[in-house]
C-alpha cells in the first residue's frame, strides 16, 4: 500500500466511525450501515480512484435516505 491509500483509508475509516456512532446513538440503520461499510471497504479496494468513488458514494447515501 502506498501512503495515499493509507491516508484515504484512515480518513474514510474515521468518517465511518462517526457515521456508526451517530447511527447507534440515534437508532438509525442507514448511517450505521454506511459507517460499517466505510470502515470495511478500504480493506478490499486497492485502487485509489475506485476507493474515493465508492467511499464518497457511501458517505452521500445517508443524506439521500434520511427517512429510513
Amino acid at each position: 500500500m502506498d501512503m495515499t491509500s493509507i491516508m484515504l483509508s484512515l480518513l474514510f475509516g474515521t468518517a465511518g466511525l462517526g457515521f456508526l456512532m451517530y447511527g447507534k446513538n440515534a437508532g438509525r440503520v442507514v448511517p450505521m450501515g454506511a459507517g460499517l461499510a466505510l470502515m470495511i471497504c478500504p480493506y478490499f479496494i486497492p485502487s485509489v480512484a475506485v476507493l474515493m468513488v465508492v467511499c464518497t458514494a457511501l458517505m452521500v447515501v445517508p443524506f439521500f435516505l434520511r427517512g429510513i
